[in-house]
């Protein structure tokens, strides 16, 4: 990915807080998630560091909008999935976990890298909260079709699902599975989770 342009061209608010958000990312994924500060950022995206300061206000402000937008990215890539989705339980089940486990491994790392440089925040808690849920729902709206599970108890088991998926996914970066070994194990707990109809 290279870097956007410098502020020397003339952007809009949204178009500076993406190209600083892409700068970002090129940092994390360049030099790790520890350099990422915000007058390095602004030294990389050739910029003052009021203006980084004005779209993030802080270090942690920073890596959580890093952190949802590259999640946001992965979400989406989830949904368009879904919408091609077959109607049958095993193909939708391989179909969730491989659009799931390629989306972190199209990350190179970057996701795990800065949620770990966040651990332990405040503010992050709230912010891996929200974004769980999100997946808990995609992973509802796919499943049920095929689930005979009460509401609730569907909705738990994607609880369960959704974080089986964020450990196989961390074992994968660490090199512990590959993306195609990590995508089958998550298909095979989705499958043998539901309860089939």
């Amino acid at each position: 990915m290279s870097v956007p342009p410098s502020s020397t061209s003339r952007l809009s608010k949204a178009e500076r807080r993406q190209q600083l958000l892409d700068t970002a990312r090129v940092i994390v994924r360049e030099e790790g998630a520890d350099r990422l500060t915000l007058g390095h950022l602004a030294a990389r995206a050739g910029v003052s560091k009021p203006i980084v300061y004005e779209h993030f206000g802080t270090r942690p402000g920073l890596l959580i909008a890093l952190y949802k937008a590259i999640d946001a990215g992965q979400a989406e890539a989830v949904r368009e999935a879904l919408l091609a989705a077959p109607r049958e339980l095993d193909e939708t089940a391989t179909m969730l976990a491989d659009a799931y486990m390629h989306c972190y491994a199209d990350t190179s790392g970057e996701w795990h890298a800065v949620g770990a440089a966040l651990s332990g925040s405040e503010e992050m808690g709230a912010v891996h909260q929200e974004l769980l849920a999100i997946y808990v729902s995609l992973f509802v709206t796919a499943l049920e079709p095929y689930s005979t599970l009460p509401a609730r108890l569907l909705h738990l088991c994607c609880v369960g699902l959704v974080g089986a998926g964020e450990a196989l996914s961390a074992a994968m970066v660490r090199g512990e599975a590959t993306e195609k070994q990590a995508a089958e194990a998550l298909a095979a707990l989705m499958r043998g989770s539901v309860g089939t109809v």
